[in-house]
């Protein structure tokens, strides 16, 4: 995605780019992080172009805006795209990471990409995430020639922001209009409103959309405390497990029982991981179709 074009001349004269992220709160879809970036003398025509934060565009507007900077050869721009799937994985996963290590790391990955591209950037403007000062440090230790401004509501404040605003929250615009659900119940509608956990529309959906057994659509990030009390009516689900190795174990023991709940993911017991991980009482399941943990590639 993004302004795939040959590299334009202006881009090794010294750059600025603006980074902004849209949907970070949403209870549904992708979490997009967006970069606008152009030569440092375009600094003055970039601020005529009527960029302003995209919260206070109506949709109309911010489309007109995101054609606008397309069809400018003197602007580039690119976008990373989060999936639900990936924002719940991370969080819950055993060494959680945590959303503000995720934008931190798709604001890192942006600046390398188009530095790969061979722009000359020197200077990047970005939204805070968590403290301005300790966030503006971890990049300037990672980018020591890049000079960095790390600054809350950046998106009102610097027109390259702005800009950067309006591309990543038409993407993620564009991605809920376009999303393709996996799940093919046919109940499964699409009226799911802003996706914001306040929003009546969007409780409405997850209320109707939630499976007892299942969870959720893979459009919900399910890591998400909003969906926690939806959670309290579903079936716990019990996997019928072998018996041990014949070490450490005897007949007697007979069949065992790993529980997992929560949509899938197993209880924060240090026993039923270390029965895992090593492989003794998997489930049959899994040994019919010799599946395996993978633990390095």
């Amino acid at each position: 995605m993004g302004s795939d074009a040959p590299l334009p001349k202006w881009a090794s004269q010294p750059c600025i780019m603006g980074i902004d992220e849209a949907g970070r709160g949403p209870v549904l879809g992708p979490m997009v992080y967006g970069c606008l970036y152009c030569a440092r003398s375009y600094q003055k025509t970039l601020s005529s172009l009527n960029f302003a934060d995209s919260k206070t565009l109506k949709e109309e507007k911010r489309e007109e805006l995101f054609e606008n900077l397309k069809a400018d050869d003197s602007i580039g721009w690119d976008v990373d795209v989060i999936d639900p799937k990936e924002l719940s994985a991370k969080m819950l996963k055993k060494n959680k990471i945590n959303l503000n290590e995720i934008s931190h790391d798709s604001a890192i990955g942006l600046i390398n990409r188009v530095l790969n591209k061979g722009v000359l950037l020197t200077e990047v403007y970005l939204d805070t995430v968590g403290d301005p000062e300790k966030y503006r440090t971890k990049l300037s230790q990672r980018f020591p020639a890049i000079k960095f401004v790390v600054a809350k509501k950046a998106d009102s404040l610097y027109p390259v922001v702005s800009g950067a605003s309006i591309v990543a929250k038409v993407t993620r615009d564009r991605a809920l209009r376009e999303w393709l659900l996996d799940e093919t119940a046919d109940n499964t509608h699409r009226n799911f409103g802003s996706g914001y956990p306040g929003d009546p529309e969007t409780k409405a959906w997850l209320e109707h959309h939630k499976h007892l057994i299942f969870g959720f659509p893979s459009l919900v990030r399910f890591s998400w405390g909003t969906c926690t009390p939806y959670l309290k009516d579903m079936v716990e689900v019990l996997w019928e497990s072998d018996k041990m190795d014949e070490e450490g174990s005897g007949s007697s023991h007979g069949k065992r029982q790993l529980k997992l709940s929560n949509v899938g993911f197993t209880p924060s017991k240090r026993k039923s991981e270390e029965i895992e991980s090593s492989g003794k009482g998997r489930c049959k399941f899994f040994q019919a179709r010799k599946l395996e943990q993978v633990v390095h590639f």
